[in-house]
């Protein structure tokens, strides 16, 4: 069994991380960490420290009414894509340890398309 690096937790929820196929576990938002762990295989988890974190990026729609999911970039692990049953808590909770400059909105599709026609 895996051992929590947080020693005080903020908030757990139910989640979804996306990887080639969708694990759903539990996520833990602590005073070290980002946690995940499966509920059917304990052997697959994810602990993303703090210290590790680059950006916090989050999929906004309607005016911040809805947030899809939200993705955790780390400076040597790659990005990680997870989704809980109340993404807006889980960003508040996060928002605690990282620094406001590292949370960022991600783009819209009108963004994007205007990025890829402009830059050429």
């Amino acid at each position: 069994m895996v051992e929590s690096q947080n020693t005080k937790v903020d908030l757990t929820a139910e989640a979804t991380w996306f990887r080639a196929v969708a694990v759903y576990g539990k996520a833990m938002v602590g005073d070290k960490s980002f946690e995940f762990y499966n509920e059917h295989n304990l052997s697959d988890y994810v602990q993303i420290p703090w210290n590790e974190v680059t950006y916090v990026v989050a999929d906004v729609h309607f005016k911040g009414h809805y947030i899809p999911r939200f993705e955790i970039r780390t400076r040597t692990s790659g990005t990680f894509i997870f989704t809980t049953k109340n993404n807006k808590k889980t960003l508040r909770a996060i928002r605690k340890y990282v620094p406001a400059d590292h949370m960022r909105q991600a783009l819209s599709l009108w963004q994007n398309l205007k990025r890829r026609f402009l830059s050429k």
